[in-house]
Formats: C-alpha cells, sequence, structure tokens
C-alpha cells in the first residue's frame, strides 16, 4: 500500500474564495469598534453639543430665580443667583392672564390630541386593511398632501366657512390629522399578523372589536410616539391662534409668551393679578420656562417607545 503525501496547499479557487468569504463577514464601518480619535472627537461633539443647549437653559433658570437688585449688577442675566427666589413664578401663576392662557393651551392639547389619534388610527386602520372600499384612492390623497399644501388664504376661508373663527375649535381642526403620522401609523398596523385578525374573525369579532382588542394593545409604542407628536404640535402652535382668534381671553400660551418675549411688550401689574412685579426679565423667562417644562417632563416617559414606534413605522412605509 503506497503511502504517498497529501498535499496541503489549496487550489487557488479555493483560496479566493476563502478570502472573499472572510471580506463578506466583515462588519460595516459603522458597525466596527471606533479607534481612540474617533471616540476622543465624539465626546467633543457631544460636550460641545451639550454646552450649547445647556447653557442658555441654565442661564433661563438662573435669571428666573434672580431678584432685581441682581439682575441690574449683572447686566440684565444671572446663571447662579446668590439668593435665589421664586417671586416670578408666584406673579406668573397668580390667576391673571399668563394662568388663563397656559389653561387654553392645556385644554387645546389634551382634546385635540385625543382627536387626533382617534382620527389617525380610524383612517390608518382602514387603509391598512388590504378590501376597504377606495382604500387605494384615500391613501392618494393623503400621500398627496405631501406634495400640495394649501396657503394661508384658503385655509382661513376654510376655517370661516365652518364657523370657527374666534372658537377654540379653529386651533384644533386645521392640525388636526398630520399625513405622516397617517402614513407611519399605517405601516405599523400592516406589521401585525394577518392570522391575528384571521382567529378573531373565526371568533366572531368584528373590526372594531379586532382595532380595539388585539390591533391598539399590539401598538402602543407607535400610539405613545404619534400622541407625542401631535400634543407637541398642539402645544407649541400659535400661528392659528394669531391668525383666527380675536377674543384675548382665548390666546393659548405661546402667543402670549411671544408678544412679551419677542414683542418686547411690557407686563401689567393689574393683568398679571398682583400690585408689584419683579423684574421683567425675570417673568419672561419664568414663562418661557413654563412653556418649555411640560414637554420636558413628559418626553423621558415617552422616550423608549420612539425607535420602536417610528422607525418600525416608518421603515415599513
Amino acid at each position: 500500500m503506497s503511502t504517498e503525501p497529501v498535499s496541503t496547499t489549496l487550489p487557488r479557487a479555493s483560496r479566493a474564495d476563502i478570502r472573499k468569504r472572510r471580506r463578506s463577514a466583515q462588519r460595516p464601518a459603522w458597525m466596527e469598534q471606533p479607534n481612540p480619535a474617533a471616540q476622543a472627537l465624539k465626546f467633543v461633539v457631544i460636550v460641545a453639543m451639550i454646552v450649547a443647549v445647556g447653557y442658555p437653559f441654565l442661564l433661563a433658570i438662573g435669571t428666573s430665580l434672580s431678584t432685581k437688585a441682581e439682575l441690574a449688577a449683572n447686566g440684565g442675566y444671572v446663571l447662579f443667583p446668590s439668593h435665589p427666589t421664586l417671586e416670578a413664578y408666584r406673579v406668573v401663576l397668580s390667576g391673571g392672564v399668563i394662568t388663563r392662557a397656559a389653561l387654553v393651551s392645556v385644554g387645546v392639547t389634551v382634546i385635540g390630541t385625543a382627536l387626533s389619534l382617534l382620527c389617525t388610527i380610524s383612517l390608518a386602520y382602514g387603509l391598512s386593511r388590504p378590501r376597504t372600499f377606495a382604500g387605494k384612492p384615500l391613501l392618494l390623497i393623503v400621500v398627496g398632501t405631501f406634495l400640495f399644501t394649501p396657503g394661508i388664504i384658503p385655509n382661513y376661508l376654510v376655517v370661516e366657512q365652518l364657523g370657527l373663527l374666534d372658537t377654540y375649535g379653529a386651533m384644533v381642526v386645521p392640525i388636526l390629522l398630520n399625513a405622516f403620522n397617517i402614513i407611519v401609523v399605517r405601516a405599523f398596523f400592516q406589521g401585525i399578523p394577518d392570522e391575528l385578525h384571521e382567529a378573531a374573525r373565526l371568533d366572531g369579532a368584528g373590526e372594531l372589536t379586532i382595532l380595539c382588542r388585539i390591533v391598539l394593545p399590539l401598538s402602543k409604542a407607535v400610539i405613545a410616539v404619534v400622541g407625542m407628536f401631535y400634543a407637541v404640535t398642539y402645544w407649541n402652535s400659535f400661528f392659528n391662534a394669531m391668525l383666527y382668534i380675536n377674543d384675548p381671553n382665548k390666546l393659548p400660551l405661546q402667543v402670549v409668551l411671544r408678544s412679551y418675549v419677542l414683542q418686547g411688550d411690557t407686563f401689567n401689574a393689574k393683568a398679571l393679578g398682583v400690585s408689584v412685579l419683579p423684574a421683567s426679565t425675570s417673568l419672561s423667562m419664568a414663562v418661557l420656562l413654563l412653556a418649555v417644562l411640560p414637554i420636558i417632563a413628559v418626553y423621558p416617559f415617552l422616550q423608549r417607545y420612539f425607535v420602536k414606534g417610528v422607525l418600525t413605522g416608518a421603515i415599513k412605509a
């Protein structure tokens, strides 16, 4: 029996295949572990962004807690007040025009967000079903609003014809639906397995029952994110109020904030319901923070839903 040596060298084609497989097995560049220089650059950029965003916010907080004498001694703005006081917040929340405007904003945001979610979920669920009557034409109409948006005058004429001028409905109806949110929710609904729908129908469930007891519990992430989008839109909206509202008692907080901070209107002690006013800069910063804090307070509770809700729906769309 011959014992010829076995060659351990691989054919040229096999070596090329191995190199090709190794190259294909390598991770993309954005998935590789960054080198120390890249990590240092990212750290510097993140710190610079934190300073750029955090410094004005801390300056507004410090100024709102400062006294008149301290503001006058520091040129009008204080980062770290030596004798902090809540007098500006007490005046702002004393029941005057700012408190009334804040209540208007809260009411419009809560009611508007609820109505927007109801309409968005209903329309998105109908468009996500394959046998919906006129589903494709309705979807084209929704998508078409991205390309063809009405101007100010057509919007104003529609609101006027509906009899919504100088009413709270004028701050809700024009922004009741958002095409992007509808498409995202529709795509998320389409990702729910059809087997669940079929099993529910076999048990005698109708479309409303399927939506409320199967689809919505599985779609908490996208509903939370879309609800956040709508709430931010209603809370920050001021242009519609400026355009459609003439009664000063119906103006939301953002319009009052704009008149005091951007237009330079002076605070009136009688309108604020007090006899003595703190420094106008402290009042402006207090109103500014009160307008921002509700969204900042809600966002951490919904942050964990953003990747699962928005990106999943957007990718499937």
